[in-house]
């Protein structure tokens, strides 16, 4: 037997070890009523919410990978459990969960089996977290596949979940994390024996896991344009733009990558962004951005996730521009992978200059085609027959309004998408969802029907107008 034999079938014992305590806990689960799993899935977001626990890993996650900031990484830790249990607390998933007596039709709530969940470097706690809480939600039991550098802090996130659930009762095995040291072999082969694979991350993994024959859920990759048109609050709009791009050092698939801007309001929407923090580079800066920010055709993760200062010394800006939050780059057209109009991950955002508002549109649409097709789009306007067309003519699933897009395209407490930290792209990104990751991925439903008055229209209802146009 050679190594690789050796190395697959050592990886194949593992995963069938862990699927196999993961059904045992699942046997515990299946007794419970929908209290009990709701107290569990408390325990898991308190695990997480707990003041010095979300602190403690949001050190540890940029220690560990080197990428985003500490207070960035807290509030999502924080913010993103609260308000995924504000949503997972309201739903029904155990035992009847709806009922529709006109139709006779009654819904009944069944788990989906064991989950493998494979989490980012960028959010090494709080996705693992949210995706838990998600999948016991529905009666599941889940085991994360974490990423090779954010191993250290997912697994003590995975240690302070199996805790609280021991404490308030329940099996510690609901939650599980893959031994060290993770590699492509053991997330493949955890993906291949579970019920269901969720998997958010690079696309290299998405593909794998489309691929692997199991029933998988994966996410697209984000490169957020937003246009700035000229009814919009443009000061208003800048800080919402800077405040969301700078959150944990533009690491989030819905950092703003791109602002398209109306000609008409063109240099005060630039002024606006200054004086919210943004450094304009002349030419040879951003010649010298474009050169330091992909290599080879790759972006430089000596660039990812970094730090302002870093930045600007690593790009060699004027003195000055490492005293700013983020660095703006100006376009002339839209180009290709590896162009300013490729999702970047960093605190660069690319402006483009727009004619009138079907030229934005046109540009939102080239920049899709780049990356991000599916994922979503900003607005910042006062007329939301603009923003309904956007919504109608772009392939997107998340059209944001006047609004933060880090704070607001994961769920908001002001707007009503649900909190997640995973969002398809439906079949334009090759996603097998077109929403925001909510329980409801993590559940069957089984039907109870019942006959009801007949409901049989005439041939004439339903071919009078066809006939008239066409004839019989």
């Amino acid at each position: 037997m050679d190594a690789a034999t050796s190395g697959e079938n050592s990886a194949r014992r593992t995963i069938e070890k862990l699927v196999e305590r993961a059904r045992s806990a699942m046997t515990s689960m299946g007794e419970c009523d929908q209290g009990r799993v709701d107290d569990a899935v408390t325990a898991l977001a308190w695990s997480l919410y707990k003041p010095e626990n979300a602190k403690l890993l949001a050190e540890m996650a940029v220690a560990d990978t080197g990428l985003g900031d500490a207070d960035s990484k807290y509030l999502k830790n924080t913010r993103k459990t609260f308000g995924t249990l504000r949503d997972l607390l309201r739903a029904k998933t155990v035992g009847m969960i709806g009922e529709d007596k006109d139709k006779g039709l009654a819904y009944f709530g069944k788990p989906v089996g064991v989950v493998g969940a494979v989490c980012p470097s960028t959010n090494p706690s709080a996705t693992p977290v949210n995706k838990a809480m998600m999948a016991v939600k529905g009666g599941n039991a889940v085991i994360i596949g974490p990423s090779p550098s954010g191993y250290p802090t997912t697994a003590k996130a995975v240690e302070f979940m199996r805790g609280e659930l021991v404490k308030a009762g329940h099996a510690a095995d609901l939650v599980q994390v893959l031994p060290p040291p993770v590699n492509k072999e053991l997330t493949q082969e955890l993906v291949s024996q579970v019920d269901l694979a969720v998997v958010t991350g690079s696309q290299d993994n998405v593909r794998r896991a489309m691929l692997s024959g199991t029933v998988a859920i994966g996410v697209g990759a984000g490169n957020v344009p937003v246009i700035l048109d000229e009814s919009a609050d443009l000061d208003d709009a800048a800080q919402k733009i800077a405040r969301s791009k700078i959150f944990d050092n533009a690491t989030s698939c819905s950092s703003e990558n791109a602002v398209v801007v109306l000609d008409s309001v063109y240099e005060r929407a630039i002024q606006a962004l200054e004086n919210a923090g943004g450094w304009l580079c002349d030419r040879d800066e951003r010649a010298a951005v474009e050169r330091n920010l992909w290599i080879g055709g790759k972006l430089n993760r000596r660039a990812i996730a970094k730090d302002a200062p870093t930045l600007a010394g690593l790009f060699g800006l004027r003195p000055g521009a490492e005293t700013r939050k983020f660095f703006m780059v100006e376009e002339a057209g839209v180009g290709g992978k590896g162009s300013f109009a490729d999702e970047k991950l960093s605190l660069v955002l690319a402006v483009y200059r727009a004619g009138d508002f079907d030229d934005a549109k046109r540009i939102v649409r080239s920049i899709l085609d780049v990356a991000g097709k599916g994922h979503s789009v900003g607005i910042h306007t006062r007329s939301m027959a603009r923003a309904r067309e956007v919504a109608e003519e772009t392939d997107v699933v998340r059209v944001l309004v006047n609004q933060a897009h880090t704070f607001g395209n994961g769920g908001g407490f002001d707007n009503a998408l649900p909190f997640t930290l995973s969002m398809g792209g439906g079949t334009w990104a090759g996603n097998t969802i077109d929403n925001n990751l909510n329980y409801r991925c993590f559940i069957n439903v089984t039907r109870l029907v019942t006959t009801i008055p007949e409901d049989r229209p005439t041939e004439e209802q339903l071919f009078g107008k066809y006939w008239k146009r066409y004839g019989k």
